[in-house]
């Protein structure tokens, strides 16, 4: 049984898109559940009572992108959550991408990821519209967006939804923390997070977003998430790192498809604004699942979202102010050492000023430590080797961090 998938944009142009999406043929899903007398009671049907309430007037879709190029699917995520009508239709958009960092709107992408290793490897880096932090994504990585009205925005129901779908297929016992992350505990009540989460909440619309590790390259995560501060300070949001685990890891039977379908009939089959469980006969009445071809003409408008998430105005020149400084040694003809603060200030990514602070024992009273520093590349982009081209132009021998190098390898999500 097919359902007609109704798109509500701002033109008929993009209402005459609706028939280019392939839509799934509904089958009905074959669930094992460990009996557990809680579990039984925490997913129990109440659909039966068919109360006619705000539930029945809003029928549900899960989108899955084929696109795997992550500025595809942010232009695609951003294109939904600016263009479409959630009134009576919620939205569950399922993606997967190449190797990519993905940063918080308002992070600093040199301290939150090994810039240098990750070019290197090509692996691309991104900001994306949401808050919160870092995190690594690959083809073992699912992303999920919730697309609501703002008003019925619930981060807690997406949630819930993910660890019904994990306990309904696998028995895998995941909670929710207290900062909204989804974790699980192994004997030593150590926990381990499974997942990371973010939002963006506008008017109308807003989006949950969040990843669920499945089969995450994790040696590849720790090193692309390497941090390194680098003698940079700036009030820019910084991610929360904490201990990581694959699904795979828990349940050895988990596989990327079958826990698409897994979240997507679970999706499906629970009301749109409570955890009310209606099983199959909901699951008739909703739009069911529809694969996405994000492309200019399934969405006008498109390209032009790509390129901005792919420029350096966006990923870089987004970034908030912040000052790199470094303790330099300079030798006297004298043979002595001495010692000065080269900081760099940076906006919107470009290097605005120059400024080195002489010894106290060097400057007559009458004149300021702080002396600017000319150099052709004030007004510059700033990068990882920046700070060494100006160092070798003023005729530094060598160069020490002004504050001790952080290198934490543990592994990263993005909170909130």
């Amino acid at each position: 049984m097919k359902n007609k998938f109704y798109l509500h944009v701002h033109n008929e142009r993009k209402m005459s898109l609706i028939n280019r999406f392939m839509i799934i043929i509904k089958q009905k899903p074959q669930y094992n559940i460990t009996p557990n007398l809680y579990h039984m009671c925490k997913y129990s049907t109440s659909f039966n009572d068919k109360q006619n309430d705000a539930n029945d007037s809003i029928t549900k879709s899960v989108f899955i992108s084929q696109a795997t190029d992550v500025f595809t699917n942010l232009a695609l995520e951003h294109w939904l959550y600016n263009n479409y009508n959630f009134t009576n239709h919620h939205v569950l958009l399922l993606w997967r991408n190449d190797p990519c960092v993905v940063i918080g709107r308002h992070q600093n992408p040199w301290i939150e990821h090994n810039t240098q290793l990750a070019e290197k490897r090509g692996i691309v880096l991104v900001r994306r519209n949401s808050g919160g932090g870092t995190v690594y994504h690959d083809h073992g990585n699912l992303n999920l967006s919730f697309f609501t009205p703002r008003e019925r925005y619930n981060r807690r129901y997406n949630l819930d939804i993910i660890t019904r779908a994990l306990y309904r297929e696998w028995g895998v016992e995941a909670e929710v923390n207290k900062r909204e992350d989804i974790v699980v505990e192994e004997k030593y009540k150590v926990s381990f997070h499974i997942s990371g989460t973010a939002a963006k909440l506008g008017r109308p619309n807003a989006y949950h977003h969040c990843t669920l590790l499945v089969n995450v390259n994790k040696t590849a995560l720790s090193l692309a998430l390497e941090k390194k501060k680098d003698g940079i300070e700036t009030n820019a949001t910084a991610s929360i790192r904490s201990s990581i685990k694959n699904l795979i890891d828990i349940n050895s039977h988990i596989r990327m498809d079958k826990l698409i379908t897994a979240i997507g009939w679970e999706y499906l089959r629970t009301k749109a604004l409570v955890l009310d469980d209606g099983g199959q006969d909901l699951i008739q009445r909703q739009k069911g699942f529809q694969y996405i071809n994000p492309t200019e003409d399934w969405f006008p408008g498109l390209d032009k979202l790509i390129s901005e998430f792919r420029s350096w105005e966006w990923n870089y020149g987004k970034t908030p102010k912040f000052t790199v400084t470094r303790v330099v040694d300079v030798p006297t003809e004298d043979n002595k050492v001495h010692q000065f603060n080269l900081a760099l200030e940076i906006q919107n990514g470009i290097i605005e000023e120059i400024k080195m602070k002489l010894p106290a024992n060097l400057v007559s009273k009458d004149f300021s430590q702080d002396v600017s520093v000319i150099t052709n590349l004030r007004g510059t982009r700033y990068d990882h080797g920046v700070m060494e081209n100006i160092i070798t132009a003023i005729g530094c021998k060598t160069v020490t961090l002004s504050t001790n190098q952080n290198v934490d390898k543990s592994n990263m999500i993005a909170t909130q």
